[in-house]
């Protein structure tokens, strides 16, 4: 079985985040499939089947699976496409637990059609407020996570949180995100998620599909360049329309094995 390790929002090896991909040759139990992930210990860990001409899609971080993972589909995508399993030029489809998710490759940037989240604007719990250690501006609930916009990038950036008490938040994970100080990019977030046993992911995907629609709201506009500031950080280009955002973002191999288990 292939085994890729893909660097997925950058352009540059050793940033953006790392996603193995596994291609399957035959379907594998989920047991299987979390001792794997749990011995490549890397933040997300793809699985793709492909059967009757259709690709099957599942993600695990080294603890558990996960329902929707941005940056492994978009490594699963590269690695098809690099692998020559299909073609550059045709869409991929992939079933997964959250739907079919597609993606095409345009100008050398992987772009992803994934489903819109709406927050709603919640009263911050005060353990939230506590592992922040900063007042936030605004605090909303997506089906997902909760998106705390703060007073200026520099806090994004700054931000040391307190892991435990986000973990007890009954969300998948915390969101927090301001208004870009430079033209460079739109806005910047952060994003962590220990209850996946994801203490801070370095670029995360599906809090997008919150975050676009939340700043097509307070910029009035529907096209953004956004930056994920995490340590190793990371690019995305995104466009918000009525049911769905496209995420894109590009990729690069940095090693390529076999899983001989």
């Amino acid at each position: 079985m292939e085994l890729s390790i893909i660097n997925t929002f950058t352009e540059e090896p050793f940033k953006g985040n790392p996603a193995a991909v596994c291609y399957l040759r035959e379907e594998k139990e989920s047991s299987w499939l979390q001792q794997v992930a749990k011995e490549i210990n890397l933040p997300t860990t793809a699985f793709i089947h492909s059967f009757n001409n259709e690709n099957y899609l599942r993600w695990f971080t080294p603890t558990t699976e996960i329902p929707i993972c941005g940056h492994g589909t978009l490594a699963s995508a590269y690695f098809l496409w690099e692998k020559g399993l299909i073609d550059k030029e045709r869409y991929i489809t992939f079933k997964t637990k959250s739907g079919v998710l597609e993606a095409q490759l345009i100008d050398d940037w992987v772009q992803l059609q994934f489903p819109i989240m709406i927050d709603k604007k919640t009263i911050a719990p005060e353990v939230l407020v506590r592992a922040l250690g900063v007042t936030p501006k605004y605090v909303g609930l997506s089906k997902l996570d909760y998106i705390v916009e703060v007073e200026s990038e520099d806090i994004v950036r700054n931000l040391n949180p307190n892991i435990d008490l986000i973990a007890q938040l009954p969300v998948r994970g915390l969101i927090v995100t301001s208004q870009s100080n430079t033209n460079e990019f739109d806005f910047v977030s952060r994003f962590f998620s220990p209850v996946q046993g994801i203490m801070e992911d370095y670029v995360n995907g599906s809090s997008h599909c919150c975050l676009g629609p939340y700043w097509k709201n307070k910029l009035q506009k529907t096209e953004f360049t956004a930056y994920q500031a995490s340590e190793r950080g990371g690019i995305l280009k995104l466009k918000v329309l009525d049911d769905c955002v496209l995420l894109s973002g590009k990729a690069v191999t940095v090693f390529e094995g076999i899983i001989t288990v």
